[in-house]
């Protein structure tokens, strides 16, 4: 019998290429969806006569039990959050409840359906997956970052993902589940939201290059960070939960770039100089900034056997090029309702 997966934030970039993984690999997979949220206007609007969804929301705990009542997964992967850090200064107390609490609240529906006691041992079958992430060692203590860093969140969305990490941990030692945390460091794609800021880069530069826009307004370009590839950070969640016992792990590609360099990079590659366009926001600066984040993976890449396959300027040139495709047809489309006939 094929496994089955249920993952919060399906519909999110990683939810997407996750779905489409596990699909790959032969699982049933589960989606949880708020309430009447349309997927067909969603990242999974290709895979939704293959997915199954089921409603829940991280918020509300009986909602969390049914969903899990009635799909009775193999795995768990809990990647629904508010993932934008800026937007955690506005609104600290909701990104709390999703993102700390709505983890506690589905490690807690987990461990109802599963039946499981504080004796630490026995642990069912659901074996859980929470996201975490490199946003949690904020100012760092050492540099690159490993499992064993220290964490010095530096905003809302940090301190709620630490939260998430520390629960998950105590629940694996409390009550003997099966509850890794992945922390991943900065991973983008086509799908990314137009908020991120490499998102925001590449989309821009399409629009420019088509005439659609003129600048780009950006706030720090020194900040630094590891960038990834999504599809390559889904196949270490995947390979986190097929391990004999259950573990951490850091994930990112050790090695680092500027938003600079992620300027440079997309506009070179629509032969474009980026001073000509580009000017400095200071109300885009962060509160309290993370200025370096590098991961040191050599602990996924021993034990899952995981390694980036796609680098940064490939990534980069990848979201420009995409964008230049939807932007593209999108004002051929507006185009097309102005024309007089």
């Amino acid at each position: 019998m094929s496994r089955r997966a249920l993952i919060t934030g399906i519909t999110g970039q990683d939810g997407s290429y996750l779905a489409e993984h596990l699909l790959a690999q032969g699982y049933q997979v589960w989606g949880l969806i708020r309430g009447q949220a349309n997927p067909h206007k969603m990242r999974i609007s290709q895979l939704v006569s293959e997915v199954n969804l089921v409603n829940g929301d991280l918020m509300d705990q009986g909602s969390l039990v049914a969903a899990v009542d009635l799909v009775q997964p193999d795995e768990v992967y809990n990647l629904g959050a508010i993932s934008f850090v800026p937007l955690s200064w506005q609104q600290a107390e909701l990104v709390s409840e999703i993102n700390g609490m709505g983890t506690l609240r589905m490690l807690e529906a987990i461990r109802m359906v599963s039946g499981l006691n504080g004796s630490g041992t026995g642990g069912g079958r659901i074996r859980f997956y929470q996201a975490s992430s490199s946003e949690m060692f904020g100012k760092v203590a050492e540099a690159p970052q490993r499992e064993t860093t220290a964490f010095h969140p530096r905003s809302p969305y940090g301190v709620a993902k630490a939260y998430g990490h520390f629960i998950t941990r105590n629940y694996r030692e409390s009550f003997g589940m099966y509850g890794v945390s992945g922390i991943l460091f900065n991973h983008e794609s086509p799908r990314r939201g137009a908020e991120f800021v490499t998102r925001k880069i590449s989309l821009a530069v399409a629009r420019i290059k088509l005439g659609m826009q003129d600048k780009l307004a950006l706030g720090n370009l020194d900040a630094v960070r590891d960038w990834g590839f999504a599809g390559d950070y889904v196949r270490a969640m995947h390979l986190m939960l097929q391990q004999d016992e259950p573990d951490d792990y850091v994930i990112g590609t050790g090695t680092m770039h500027s938003v600079r360099d992620a300027v440079r990079i997309a506009f070179e590659s629509v032969d474009l100089d980026w001073q000509d366009y580009v000017h400095i926001d200071p109300s885009l600066v962060r509160p309290a900034e993370v200025e370096t984040l590098c991961a040191d993976s050599s602990q996924a890449r021993a034990a899952l056997g995981w390694q980036p396959t796609v680098g940064f300027e490939e990534l980069m040139v990848m979201m420009v090029e995409a964008d230049l495709r939807s932007a593209s047809q999108q004002r051929d489309y507006g185009d097309l309702l102005t024309t007089s006939w």
